[in-house]
């Protein structure tokens, strides 16, 4: 007896893992492979833009220019919003173009100015001395920062890579696979335990 309950807990206790780790797969991984997969799908189609998702753009900060309130390896999301959204110490982040190379920035609004017809905008980075040499404008500007995922940088990079992105799907498409297999055969089991009960009745 003392065995069948200990049986009996250790399967339960499998069971809870099972759900906890599918609604891990299902409520939080499988999100980002649809966002990660638009992105990368989006950067093919238009490799001179920044992609995004319904608007939303996410960025890893690789410096630690924004120390305390963005860290080195937290994962952001901005937001594209129209000009007149963009106002005094907001974090936005845009694309600098410097020797022919793209980088984006994340830094706060210091100053807008009008020039020659055309809003321009001085940034800074909140850990910096200085504020950045180059005056943004709107046409730079990726999006208004929404908000950031703690030192989750290391995760949005892996999932950026196809490779990776390829192994998780197949892993899904697998445990899912799994699940209905596991599912078939209980409904299989209980037809029979249901026939079996029927033909005993009938004797």
């Amino acid at each position: 007896m003392y065995k069948i309950d200990k049986i009996q807990k250790e399967n339960q206790r499998i069971q809870v893992i099972g759900r906890i780790v599918s609604a891990i797969l299902y409520i939080i991984l499988i999100p980002i492979i649809i966002f990660n997969l638009t992105l990368i799908i989006k950067s093919f189609i238009n490799p001179n833009q920044t992609p995004d998702f319904f608007g939303y753009k996410s960025f890893v900060i690789m410096s630690g220019s924004m120390e305390p309130t963005i860290k080195k390896g937290d994962a952001i999301l901005v937001k594209e919003v129209p000009e007149n959204e963009i106002r005094l110490n907001d974090i936005i982040s845009f694309t600098i173009t410097t020797n022919q190379n793209k980088t984006n920035v994340t830094h706060r609004v210091i100053g807008i100015a009008e020039e020659n017809g055309k809003r321009k905008y001085t940034t800074k980075g909140d850990n910096n001395n200085t504020e950045d040499r180059e005056r943004i404008t709107y046409e730079q500007i990726d999006g208004k920062y929404q908000f950031k995922m703690s030192q989750f940088g290391v995760v949005i990079n892996l999932l950026k890579n196809k490779i990776t992105l390829t192994i998780l799907i197949l892993i899904i498409i697998l445990v899912a696979y799994y699940k209905s297999k596991i599912k078939k055969r209980k409904e299989q089991r209980k037809e029979k335990r249901k026939k079996y009960e029927e033909e005993q009745k009938g004797e």
